[in-house]
């Protein structure tokens, strides 16, 4: 790689993070620590036992040796893995508002990242299309982390399909501790919708037995709802496929956003019923909000 397009990287990964760093602020970091809780319970200390303490945490050694009912003390442990697992398929690149699909994948990304560096937290990264493309084990630390987002923002993909199952059974593979999982994709998937989700289904299941998953769908909202601009041609952008459509009549536009809201909801219910989060998000909409409800959602669902 050249030195110019090296400084243009780096100028660019270094936008990014000023930008994510003006919306991690305290309150986001907060937000996200305490609604992902750490792989378990450390040992911090023995102390005396009184009334009301569970008697499995009764340390017998130090009882035995002192003469006194000792309890073992735990405390939470708040180390996090975080696993972005984001979809670069050529799908991704579309985008009718102010930025593609991808870009805003890219800057969801970012902010997770930079949001598990604030709480020296591990960060991880997953890219693929119809086969996992790019694997950085989790990390800590800031080369690390700007590593991360080098490569959310500028990996060249090989494939241009999306195989969920095959970014799934990929991470099932190489994720060996309890992670918070980002499934970041458009969900634009190749060939018979319901089909494509009944494969993805068990993996889902399987993955989110193992790990903490939250699902994010980014989308377009011509993805949706198609303008009455005359003759429209449109390409699916992973199989090079043309279909020619007349937007000037209605029932043309009302069976196009009809079935994109079928597939829409097909897959809410998929995802919602193996038991994991599901975040939807538009590029002309500002995803924090959608980020900060689900959250504190999520925070009051704890308590």
């Amino acid at each position: 790689m050249d030195t110019h397009i090296s400084s243009e990287i780096l100028e660019k990964v270094r936008q990014v993070e000023i930008k994510t760093n003006r919306l991690v602020d305290d309150t986001f970091s907060g937000h996200y620590h305490s609604v992902f809780k750490g792989r378990g319970m450390d040992f911090d200390e023995v102390r005396e036992y009184v009334p009301g303490d569970d008697v499995r945490r009764i340390d017998w050694n130090v009882t035995a040796r002192t003469g006194r009912t000792f309890v073992k003390k735990f405390t939470e442990e708040r180390e996090l893995t975080i696993m972005l697992i984001i979809d670069v398929s050529a799908s991704g690149e579309f985008g009718s508002s102010t930025q593609s699909k991808r870009e805003m994948m890219a800057e969801l990304g970012s902010v997770l990242a930079f949001s598990a560096v604030r709480n020296n937290d591990k960060v991880g990264l997953i890219l693929f299309t119809d086969d996992a493309e790019l694997y950085i084990p989790p990390g800590k630390g800031r080369s690390h982390i700007l590593r991360v987002i080098r490569e959310i923002l500028f990996f060249q993909p090989e494939g241009k399909n999306t195989d969920l199952v095959a970014a799934l059974d990929f991470a099932n593979q190489v994720i060996k501790r309890r992670a918070v999982t980002f499934l970041i994709s458009d969900f634009c998937l190749p060939g018979d919708f319901s089909d494509s989700l009944e494969g993805f289904r068990p993996k889902l299941q399987i993955t989110n037995r193992h790990h903490d998953v939250v699902a994010v769908s980014v989308n377009d909202p011509r993805e949706w709802e198609l303008p009455d601009i005359g003759l429209l041609t449109i390409e699916d952008s992973e199989t090079g496929e043309q279909v020619e459509l007349d937007t000037t009549r209605a029932d043309i536009r009302d069976n196009f956003s009809q079935l994109a809201n079928q597939n829409r909801e097909e897959l809410r219910r998929t995802i919602h019923s193996s038991g994991v989060d599901f975040l939807e998000l538009s590029t002309d909409k500002p995803y924090l909000p959608v980020l900060l409800n689900f959250f504190g959602s999520r925070e009051r669902r704890r308590h």
